[in-house]
């Protein structure tokens, strides 16, 4: 099957995104409000975490695997990633726009986060980790690159308990289209 590349970047672009349902059908979604991740004063972690970062268990990589991070996003009980969706983000990730921010411990694969960049906005698709405590890394990790390459927004796209403790929070649509459109006027990289 051939894929608009252009076709679905603008998507994202407009504020949708893709996932799949129970049968594996892909479909564009949208949402009266998005969930960010922090890139201000108002991210945070727990202390525990620290902990971890300053015993430096874990090294950082962007696609050193992306396949596997894919591959680990969509390995779960119940899971938006098919295998259509699956070839969608190596084609993504082919054409410059899809990422794994990845930690490892060693040669072991121990968690990340799968994200399209358009502009200066990260959208988070998804994240796992193998070992504990690697895909929390990855995201402080991920912020500070972020921050640093200056991007306008990390989407997190959905609330959930676990990103509540990284100081995430809600933004309405009329907001967020603000703001996307701020993202698409910058010109960032993650590499």
């Amino acid at each position: 099957m051939q894929y608009d590349i252009a076709a679905i970047v603008e998507g994202y672009a407009q504020g949708y995104f893709l996932m799949a349902d129970e049968r594996d059908r892909l479909s564009w979604y949208g949402s009266r409000d998005r969930t960010f991740i922090p890139l201000d004063e108002r991210f945070r972690y727990p202390k525990s975490l620290q902990r971890v970062l300053n015993q430096e268990r874990f090294t950082v990589a962007i696609n050193r695997d992306f396949q596997a991070v894919v591959a680990g996003c969509a390995d779960r009980e119940t899971t938006w990633i098919s295998p259509e969706l699956e070839k969608i983000y190596w084609l993504l990730y082919q054409s410059g726009y899809a990422f794994s921010f990845e930690t490892w411990q060693g040669d072991e694969l121990a968690g990340g986060i799968l994200g399209i960049v358009i502009g200066g906005a990260f959208i988070g698709e998804s994240m796992f980790y193998r070992i504990p405590e690697g895909s929390k890394v990855a995201m402080v990790k991920l912020v500070e690159r972020l921050r640093q390459r200056k991007f306008v927004f990390f989407d997190a796209q959905m609330m959930n308990p676990h990103l509540e403790r990284f100081g995430a929070y809600r933004v309405k649509d009329e907001g967020y289209q603000v703001l996307l459109e701020q993202a698409l006027q910058r010109a960032c990289n993650l590499v």
